[in-house]
């Protein structure tokens, strides 16, 4: 999501939002959030502060891997709908692309992209809304990035790809999945959001009288705006970042000045604020309109699970329900939190290279657990 880049700071908002994963499939980290998941445990969404840009000391990378080199003003843009879109790209090979959490960016790939680049053309995108993408003043939910992501594969990467997702961006890459399957080989989700549940099922929508329509409704936004203004200023401060990452990651040695930044510079962006008041108004209250069993039920390509078992927004559980949803699923379990490509990328890079090593477009639908 969005709005600036910390969607996924903010655990005790989101505690009171949302409940499991975002339920995307239904109408939103660096990590995402609990209560419905998406919504706001430890989210920061649009509205991060900004710490110094000015970084001095260069840490160690994690454990020896190369990382990819922290850009104050980006890599490459690409003009989408009119809006400025943020991407890297490296490598040459079968291409591969990688989608973040909510309120993260492409940099939260940033010990993935090297390995995986030395065998395979690899792209990170940040979804619109954030990162160092335009804070467009839309209506978001999961339609807008499945529509950003289709447009992505069809305008810059032009061949059949395999979509990789951490939380919101799991989620995403189902649903872009689902939206061009010939440009999809397969898809990879890293601690997904998503809800599972009948999003078809018919919603009673009652009648508005004129109490509601021109006294209350207005009363009830001006609350949501003063109680998230608040949320949003306590979500700028560093240290609050700091303490989500690290109650996130089981091993929180990568969580460092650079990965703060990259969450709480985008905070900056003219809209910021705004992006995040529609991301937790709008977006986060109507995740159950797309659910994972009607993604799922869409979904024709090989499916592989990275999953951070010690996650505790979504734990093993949900990884073995995909898995009973949908059969060509292969499951990886990993002892990390909820974003194990960050954590522990050796083990993440290692087990995504050894499937697609046996991921060719004509074993495509054969693949299975």
């Amino acid at each position: 999501m969005a709005s600036s880049i910390s969607a996924s700071l903010f655990p005790s908002l989101q505690s009171h939002l949302t409940k499991s994963h975002l339920s995307f499939y239904n109408h939103r980290s660096r990590c995402e959030m609990n209560r419905r998941s998406f919504g706001v445990k430890g989210t920061v969404a649009s509205g991060v502060s900004v710490m110094a840009s000015t970084l001095t000391v260069e840490p160690e990378p994690s454990k020896g891997l190369e990382r990819l080199p922290y850009k104050p003003d980006g890599y490459n843009y690409w003009t989408w709908r009119g809006h400025k879109i943020h991407y890297v790209v490296q490598g040459e090979g079968s291409p591969i692309v990688l989608i973040h959490g909510f309120g993260a960016s492409a940099f939260h790939w940033r010990y993935n992209i090297p390995e995986l680049a030395k065998t395979h053309k690899v792209y990170a995108l940040d979804l619109l809304g954030f990162g160092w993408s335009d804070k467009a003043l839309v209506e978001y939910n999961a339609m807008v990035w499945r529509e950003q992501v289709v447009d992505f594969l069809k305008e810059i990467v032009k061949e059949p790809a395999v979509l990789v997702g951490n939380s919101l961006g799991g989620f995403t890459a189902l649903v872009a999945a689902t939206g061009l399957p010939e440009l999809v080989n397969g898809v990879v989700l890293l601690n997904s959001a998503g809800q599972f549940g009948d999003g078809n099922k018919e919603q009673k929508i009652s009648e508005e009288t004129s109490l509601r329509k021109f006294i209350l409704k207005p009363l009830k936004e001006v609350f949501q705006r003063v109680v998230l203004g608040v949320i949003f200023w306590q979500s700028k401060q560093p240290s609050r970042i700091v303490s989500v990452l690290k109650s996130v990651y089981k091993d929180s040695s990568n969580v460092d000045d650079y990965l703060v930044e990259s969450i709480t510079r985008p905070a900056a962006d003219p809209n910021a604020g705004e992006v995040y008041y529609r991301l937790m108004t709008g977006f986060m209250m109507s995740q159950s309109k797309y659910t994972l069993d009607a993604v799922l039920s869409e979904l024709s390509c090989p499916l592989l699970l990275l999953w951070g078992d010690l996650d505790p927004w979504v734990g093993p559980a949900k990884a073995n329900r995909i898995k009973e949803l949908y059969p060509k699923t292969t499951l990886v379990n990993l002892q990390a939190g909820h974003c194990p490509h960050d954590e522990i990328p050796e083990l993440v890079n290692k087990a995504l290279l050894n499937w697609l090593t046996n991921l060719t477009p004509e074993e495509a639908y054969l693949q299975t657990v």
